[in-house]
């Protein structure tokens, strides 16, 4: 009997372990039911995601000239019960979405243009423009408003049901490759009541980061040159070149960069060069982007090109002006927001890639001469800390922080609001960046996984947002006591400047017309891919080979 007792003890004695360990575990609380249901909600939406993402692709509209991008969004929301303010900040394509009512106010952003010559057929693995030279996303700025769009709308149906109170706003970055909206949004009050901001931009992994991003700002500049004209063979001597300052004015500044900090970075383009060879040029321009770690020292750098201007000019017998195009501060973000969004892209996770996505991914990798051929990532990366910019002593007592490279006028969104910036997995790791092979995955499932992804993560982070008062709170004691405390936000913009909205319309107005051919018809294909006939994923028969191996 005492064995039959003991035996059956033994058999039960698993199945009590299992209930003490479930009872252990806590319920679901109201706000874990909700984020179920919000990932739910997303899932049900991956086709209209796919459709915004693949429409804005099919647009390909360089900065400032996003007039179909507009359309599209603004006319999109308007169905669904947002209200919007358009052409802020005197920018024909700016403009900004809300619906809802009260605190919290949570703005929504991404960026919507694209990159020069990076026309580029997706899914096809090499060099395959859709239209020879156009602007193509080249960065995939075609795929951050369906991700914002898409949480947004589907948190706004729970908002509704529950009658939770709170505003979500909606917006877009303008011309971002130009850096020339969101400082402008900033001086002229846009953001004054928001609460907090969540901004998405293409990545290859699902992340997010806080404080000190560890890159660059900067200020845009273009310097004009005006002399006199003149018969450059018959009476060159009266002529006064106005190229002849610009190209001194570069060689001057080549000339300093050797005696520059080595956290600067700055590059130009000559923008005017005059119109003839048998024409002494009385006017040329060039465009400068003066880059540095902190705003004293971009306006340091600034001054030596203004220095540079003035004495090219005196060479030259010119004179000279200069407009502000554009400007972004180094970024800095919101580490209560930021551990909020990693908590819930630990639960979504990254998507499932196919067999074709990763086929797709290393002949892409391939073809670019990638250091990694690895594909797609398989593994999550975790929330980046802040960027280390402590300075190190090198040779002869000199101080250096680690060298850095891009910018992006979020920064300046950042220094005004708690903000952080969630990157998603829908481009091809370790590509060149501004470049048309940036575009290939920008329209084929690769993208329209990794938008829902980051959506799903979005919409949590939302919700922790709306029903966490704390999380706001906590957000703005961040801001207040770490980020500002010894460093306060100043305009590298003056009340002086406008955006430089005319930049792009040339190239807009010789090649829109060209990729309306090639605009994406949702009503009658289901992908973009369906409607270019392409087969995905495209592979050159080198690349079979090298893929089969």
């Amino acid at each position: 009997m005492k064995h039959t007792y003991l035996l059956l003890l033994l058999c039960l004695l698993p199945t009590c372990l299992i209930a003490q360990k479930a009872r252990k575990q806590p319920a679901p609380t109201p706000l874990d039911k909700l984020k179920t249901e919000v990932v739910s909600a997303v899932d049900a939406r991956k086709d209209q995601a796919q459709q915004i993402n693949d429409m804005l692709f099919s647009f390909s509209e360089l900065g400032f000239q996003e007039t179909e991008t507009f359309t599209y969004l603004t006319t999109l929301l308007e169905k669904e019960g947002f209200t919007i303010q358009k052409n802020i900040s005197g920018m024909p394509t700016a403009w900004i979405a809300t619906w809802g009512s009260g605190k919290p106010v949570i703005a929504i952003g991404s960026d919507i243009d694209c990159i020069p010559k990076a026309s580029q057929k997706p899914g096809v693995a090499y060099r395959d423009p859709i239209v020879d030279g156009a602007p193509g996303h080249g960065e995939g700025h075609n795929s951050g408003q369906a991700l914002n769009i898409v949480a947004a709308l589907s948190v706004k149906k729970i908002m509704e049901r529950d009658k939770i109170p709170g505003t979500l706003m909606l917006w877009p970055g303008v011309a971002e490759e130009l850096v020339g909206a969101k400082a402008f949004y900033i001086r002229d009050g846009y953001f004054k009541d928001v609460d907090a901001c969540i901004f998405t931009h293409v990545g290859d992994n699902l992340v997010t980061s806080y404080g000190d991003a560890g890159n660059n700002g900067l200020i845009s500049v273009r310097f004009n040159f005006e002399g006199s004209a003149a018969h450059a063979a018959g009476a060159p001597w009266r002529g006064r070149s106005a190229l002849d300052a610009v190209e001194l004015m570069n060689i001057g500044w080549n000339f300093r960069r050797e005696h520059l900090e080595l956290t600067q970075r700055s590059h130009y383009v000559i923008s005017d060069g005059g119109d003839q060879p048998n024409v002494v040029p009385s006017k040329a321009a060039v465009w400068y982007y003066f880059r540095e770690r902190s705003y004293p020292k971009i306006r340091k750098l600034f001054e030596t090109g203004l220095a540079m201007a003035e004495g090219a000019a005196k060479m030259t017998d010119t004179k000279f002006t200069y407009d502000i195009l554009g400007s972004a501060w180094p970024g800095h973000f919101n580490k209560p927001i930021a551990e909020a969004m990693t908590a819930n892209i630990k639960k979504v996770g990254l998507p499932t890639w196919s067999p074709d996505d990763q086929m797709l991914a290393k002949a892409t990798q391939k073809e670019m001469m990638a250091r990694k051929t690895e594909g797609l990532a398989v593994k999550l990366d975790s929330l980046s800390l802040p960027a280390n910019t402590a300075p190190t002593m090198m040779m002869g007592g000199q101080t250096f922080v680690p060298l850095t490279g891009g910018s992006d006028d979020i920064a300046d969104i950042a220094w005004s609001v708690p903000t952080i910036v969630l990157r998603y997995p829908s481009n091809i790791p370790d590509l060149p960046g501004h470049h048309w092979s940036n575009a290939i995955s920008m329209a084929t499932p690769i993208a329209h996984k990794g938008i829902v992804a980051g959506a799903k993560a979005e919409a949590m982070t939302l919700l922790d947002l709306l029903l966490t008062p704390e999380l706001i709170q906590q957000a703005k004691e961040y801001y207040v006591n770490e980020q500002t405390k010894e460093l306060k936000y100043t305009p590298l913009i003056t009340a002086k400047e406008n955006p430089a909205v005319y930049l792009n319309q040339k190239i807009m107005t010789d090649f829109k017309p060209k990729l309306q051919a090639f605009y994406y018809n949702p009503a009658k294909y289901k992908t973009y891919l369906e409607q270019l006939g392409i087969k995905y994923p495209t592979l050159r028969d080198d690349q079979k080979a090298e893929a089969g191996k």
